[in-house]
């Protein structure tokens, strides 16, 4: 099939739309629903993030992306019983695959609602059940096991979005788009990000563990996918926090740090243990955990709303408590598709509990910010490499 007709472009009002392939058979088949235009933005986007990172980590690898940018991304770890409760995953059967759906969903939680999921891997049963539940607009991966592809076709009255696509498709070297009638033409971003660009370590400690070198490495495959300016926390093997297409680089840093912050807080005791009634879904959970976290909790909902969400109101997480958690929070690692301009960013950075930062370098001040990364111990590599990506 050369081309397939899509209902409208980006908006309703954007007709005709359609994807098509100028030489060759697409790469990719609807087994169900009838995705958009900007599932397929989605899709096309995150294969191209979970094959990279599989391919250099060697581990499976998922996605969950949003508005062509990703919510999260992660590798297939197991998870501890805190992430499994923290992601609703108890009780599950957790192939190495559903650990990286269940991760990449889990690093905000709120921005994955309606989310589209690229796999690295064939979709087996245990991934199809952590899908299952969670509100969702599709799916591509390489390939699905007849149990996992009957499941998410039970999705949304049968209407779920499910698209394969043919692993061993390579695009031309030469990538074209259109904006307002004139083509712009450029050579395809194919370099390939490994741990040998984490070689230039430019501050005091210039020690990197095993383990932050692939959440750098995370870092880095993830931004060349996410719309710029834009910045990545990562720990564990996967993203805690994306800031994505902000015009300013310490508002990427800042707005991508609360993000991290709020996944660390989603493990606090009081968070965990807080009395959801038993037919609260998991979207009212993920909101109401959202408002808690936050300083809207005391102010702005009435007791009747949480008279339908919990079976006693819970007490506060109080901003002291919250500081005295936070401040234990280290191991973070952070990465930036441009170099950093001031030291504010890493001083924000050092606040999420950021200990190796990876960034292109060549700023006018990269003195300040390397200065400023010594100041806390935070070692730092340069990589040379900057990943716009719109």
């Amino acid at each position: 099939m050369k081309e397939l007709e899509l209902k409208y472009g980006c908006n309703p009002n954007q007709k005709p739309a359609r994807i098509y392939m100028e030489q060759g058979e697409l790469p990719v088949t609807v087994l169900n629903g009838k995705p958009g235009y900007i599932n397929f933005l989605d899709a096309l986007n995150s294969w191209q993030l979970v094959k990279e990172l599989k391919e250099a980590t060697g581990l499976p690898a998922a996605a969950s992306f949003k508005h062509v940018s990703p919510a999260g991304a992660a590798l297939g770890l197991p998870l501890d019983d805190t992430l499994k409760k923290m992601y609703f995953c108890e009780g599950l059967e957790l192939s190495p695959l559903a650990c990286a759906y269940a991760r990449a969903r889990g690093a905000d939680r709120m921005s994955s609602f309606g989310d589209w999921i690229a796999l690295s891997d064939e979709c087996d049963e245990p991934t199809a059940k952590v899908i299952q539940h969670e509100v969702s607009d599709g799916i591509i991966a390489p390939g699905y096991t007849p149990a996992a592809l009957e499941i998410l076709k039970s999705k949304r009255k049968g209407n779920y979005n499910i698209v394969q696509i043919d692993a061993s498709y390579a695009p031309a070297a030469i990538e074209r788009k259109q904006v307002f009638g004139i083509t712009f033409e450029q050579g395809r971003n194919d370099l390939r990000i490994g741990e040998d660009m984490l070689e230039n370590l430019v501050t005091e400690n210039k020690a990197l563990t095993p383990e932050q070198k692939r959440d750098l490495v995370l870092c880095l495959i993830t931004l060349k996918y996410t719309q710029s300016n834009s910045v990545c926390y990562a720990q564990g093997g996967q993203v805690i926090g994306v800031g994505a297409g902000q015009q300013s680089r310490i508002h990427c840093t800042r707005l991508a740090g609360n993000k991290a912050d709020i996944w660390q807080l989603r493990h606090h005791p009081k968070v965990l243990a807080l009395p959801f009634r038993e037919d609260v879904s998991r979207p009212n959970r993920d909101n109401a955990i959202d408002v808690y976290i936050s300083d809207e909790y005391e102010d702005v909902i009435g007791e009747e709303v949480w008279a339908e969400t919990f079976t006693t109101r819970p007490e506060p997480l109080t901003a002291a408590e919250k500081k005295e958690w936070l401040a234990k929070v280290t191991g973070v690692c952070l990465g930036s598709d441009a170099f950093f301009p001031f030291g504010d960013n890493i001083e924000r950075a050092r606040r999420s509990g950021v200990v190796a930062i990876v960034e292109p370098g060549g700023s006018i001040r990269d003195a300040q910010v390397i200065d400023t990364c010594n100041k806390y111990g935070i070692a730092m590599a340069f990589c040379g490499l900057r990943l716009f990506h719109h």
